[in-house]
């Protein structure tokens, strides 16, 4: 039988829950064994997809298609393993399908309420990855903050998850801050205390506390969070800032946050092997060069709209022992004319994204790259603008687009073949994992060193077919074809290092195990550098 532990957050959001649950994860993987996460968000969405990236960030997808939370991203990279759209769970689902069971008669004429339908259905969710994955444990991170009215049934549902389980199956983590008051130098434990008595509220009474600060956590100030919250003392973790996150683990494990958790789940486990982890961790301390990488979006303003093309971009970095500073960049100003955004840039990457605002500032991107021989990694919509770069500028197709953009005469991006042709977010996408072959004598086939790899998608539109003559005339090589004829990576003859990709690498890639093609393209930026 699986053991389970939920994670809750409070005093306020964005504390990093999602790092504190992939950090666990990581140690308990460590020592031998299997882990599976699971993230209940509160919000009404059904899921994040139709989302803007300003109020919710990146939208992650797993390997069967889920359009999933952020922190997905952070359990796969840090866990590595590949999860799937049962790891991410929202109210909108529960209530979704709770209502479609009702509507067709499930429940035999009775009232649904919130006690005990929607909680039965959360923990059926529990349940259900338990089962499917069959993960030594499982850990369910539960999204908001304590307090937040939204949450309260899922709070409900561990609550009566633990009595259904038993306290040696079950453990509650709570991740509150425990701010420093600057005018009294001094770190402040009330807001813990204030988080935790809500907590205990509603019948849940925390086993840990992570306490995050800016400051070291001194052995008083556990001592007083011990006393005050009802815990033992040596089960207040300490969590300050750190110059990377992928330090945490290992702070983590120097507070015996594993052992803690083994030894309250009844749980025997290997001595923890972090031998790679320290070894990548001395690796990000001691990068001895720096690369300047920009990228161009449409969503600059909030970073973690590109989230894991960042993180992808430092797995890259790590691999060849350089710091990779990134840039960004708003595609809006290189519309205005600002092009010397572009100037000192060792390389350029354009991400994903939907909607015609800040295209044509990609396209100028794309065009800088490809005069002046800089680097250039194009990622799904960043391939298409860079298709359209060349049909206009190179192939002298006027007026070349995407339909996606409304009629133009030149609609060199297309639907994909056989979907229904619809814009907006009724449009129907091509999301998860799908073949590509790569083809041989590329910059593709180099870095891969495979002829058929698996890669993730998330998109409409697709290179027009009727175009790809014109195209190939004015420099484009296909480097990967889909099963079905589609260009799924292109690349610019002549060029150091110019590869668009209709798929997203950057969601398979790992802080141990970069992307081969992020890689190449570090790679190609150190070669330039060299002259």
């Amino acid at each position: 039988m699986s053991k389970f532990v939920f994670v809750t957050g409070g005093v306020v959001s964005s504390l990093g829950k999602g790092i504190t649950v992939a950090s666990l994860g990581r140690l308990l993987k460590s020592r031998g064994l299997t882990v599976s996460v699971l993230k209940f968000d509160p919000y009404l969405n059904v899921d994040p997809g139709t989302m803007s990236p300003f109020q919710h960030g990146e939208i992650f997808v797993t390997e069967d298609g889920g359009q999933c939370d952020l922190d997905l991203g952070h359990y796969e990279r840090f866990i590595d393993t590949n999860l799937t759209k049962d790891s991410n769970v929202t109210s909108g689902k529960i209530y979704w399908s709770i209502l479609s069971r009702e509507r067709k008669g499930g429940y035999d004429g009775g009232t649904v309420q919130v006690i005990p339908h929607v909680t039965n259905e959360i923990k059926d969710r529990i349940w259900s990855l338990a089962k499917s994955s069959g993960a030594d444990v499982i850990l369910v991170e539960i999204g908001g903050t304590v307090g937040d009215i939204e949450g309260l049934p899922f709070m409900e549902a561990i609550r009566q998850f633990r009595m259904d389980v038993g306290r040696e199956s079950s453990l509650f983590i709570h991740v509150t801050l425990v701010p420093y008051v600057a005018a009294a130098k001094e770190l402040k434990t009330k807001p813990t205390q204030h988080s935790v008595k809500e907590l205990r509220s509603i019948g849940i009474q925390p086993d840990v506390i992570v306490c995050r600060s800016e400051a070291p956590i001194t052995e008083d100030i556990r001592a007083k969070v011990a006393l005050f919250c009802n815990v033992e003392e040596e089960a207040v973790i300490p969590n300050p800032d750190v110059e990377s996150i992928y330090e945490i683990p290992l702070c983590f494990a120097e507070a015996r946050l594993d052992e803690i958790v083994l030894e309250k789940l009844n749980l025997t486990a290997s001595p923890a092997d972090l031998s790679s982890w320290r070894q990548l961790v001395s690796v990000i301390k001691n990068l001895r060069d720096r690369v300047v990488v920009g990228i161009v979006g449409k969503y600059v303003s909030l970073p973690d709209a590109y989230l894991s093309v960042a993180e992808a971009l430092r797995h890259a970095g790590f691999s060849h022992g350089v710091d990779v500073e990134v840039r960004w960049i708003e595609a809006e100003d290189l519309e205005r004319g600002r092009t010397e955004l572009l100037e000192d840039l060792d390389g350029i990457l354009v991400p994903g994204g939907f909607g015609q605002r800040g295209v044509e500032g990609k396209i100028t991107a794309a065009q800088y790259a490809r005069e002046h021989k800089v680097p250039y990694f194009g990622i799904c919509l960043g391939m298409q603008c860079a298709v359209m770069e060349l049909a206009r500028n190179v192939a002298k197709l006027e007026d070349a687009g995407s339909v996606e953009f409304g009629s133009c005469a030149h609609p060199v991006i297309s639907f994909i073949p056989g979907h229904p042709e619809v814009t907006g977010l009724e449009g129907s996408m091509q999301v998860g994992t799908r073949a590509c072959q790569i083809q041989p004598d590329t910059h593709s086939m180099k870095w891969y060193g495979q002829t058929v790899v698996q890669e993730r998608h998330r998109n409409r539109y697709v290179i027009n077919k009727k175009y790809l003559e014109s195209l190939a005339e004015a420099g484009m090589r296909v480097a990967g074809l889909s099963t079905d004829g589609l260009v799924e990576i292109m690349e610019l003859e002549g060029h150091p290092w110019f590869v668009g990709t209709l798929f997203h690498p950057e969601f398979k890639s790992r802080p141990t195990r970069p992307h081969p093609l992020f890689v190449g393209f570090i790679q190609a930026i150190l070669d330039q550098k060299k002259g």
